[in-house]
């Protein structure tokens, strides 16, 4: 199940191994994985239609474009001023870093024209899938834990 659990233990995963490498602090790890849910921030129209949102706003919205690159590079920039001004390099690029490993482990799903969505907006191009997995399939959420356990055993042991 490419889910958000999936989402934020793969960022996890690769930010934990880059930080053994370059270094950086062990508190930056969480702000990857927030920026690996920004995607599924489209799932928001379950609670709050889009034609809510046009009322409030006065312009048409949707919510479609939030799970692409367009929208992760808006949210991220948007989080990022809420942060100190001295870290906002770390941060935005943390949380552009999280989200594309989120759009990357979607556009490996399975579907069913063999396209993907729109994950270039502004450009509306679906790109191929590789089609590696099927969205429903819990396997996949079975190696992610099981890759972030061992991974979070090494990150113990190295301290």
């Amino acid at each position: 199940m490419a889910d958000l659990l999936t989402h934020v233990l793969v960022a996890y995963v690769l930010v934990t191994v880059v930080r053994w490498r370059v270094g950086f602090p062990r508190h930056w790890v969480p702000i990857a994985m927030g920026g690996a849910a920004m995607p599924d921030l489209v799932k928001v129209r379950l609670v709050i239609d889009e034609s809510v949102v046009q009322r409030v706003l006065g312009a048409p919205f949707e919510y479609a474009p939030i799970s692409s690159f367009g929208g992760v590079v808006v949210v991220a920039a948007g989080i990022t001023i809420l942060f100190d001004r001295e870290v906002w390099r770390e941060v935005y690029g943390l949380l552009i870093f999280g989200g594309l490993t989120s759009l990357v482990v979607d556009g490996a799903r399975v579907f069913a024209d063999g396209t993907g969505g729109f994950w270039l907006y502004p450009v509306w191009v679906q790109p191929p899938t590789p089609e590696l997995y099927v969205s429903a399939d819990p396997r996949v959420l079975a190696v992610v834990l099981s890759t972030a356990v061992v991974v979070t055993g090494v990150d113990c042991y190295r301290r």
